[in-house]
């Protein structure tokens, strides 16, 4: 399983919180790149809920991580 910014942003809308199945159906409705949808199904636990992205890849970017000081330049 492997994530980038753009196969994550593809769940940016999805209904958070949500199990493993809704996931892959709003994936599949939504016109999700196939990647997300073998993704989802690679998650180990069928009944777990997900309250959002970072339950599902712990690594993800936040705003935070884009911005800099900007009072230093």
């Amino acid at each position: 399983m492997y994530w980038t910014l753009e196969l994550a942003s593809s769940l940016d809308d999805a209904p958070w919180p949500a199990t493993k199945e809704e996931l892959i159906d709003y994936a599949e409705r939504s016109g999700a790149p196939e990647e997300v949808i073998e993704n989802l199904e690679e998650l180990d636990e069928e009944n777990e809920i997900y309250e959002s992205i970072e339950d599902i890849w712990p690594d993800y970017p936040t705003k935070e991580d884009f911005f800099f000081n900007e009072e230093e330049y």
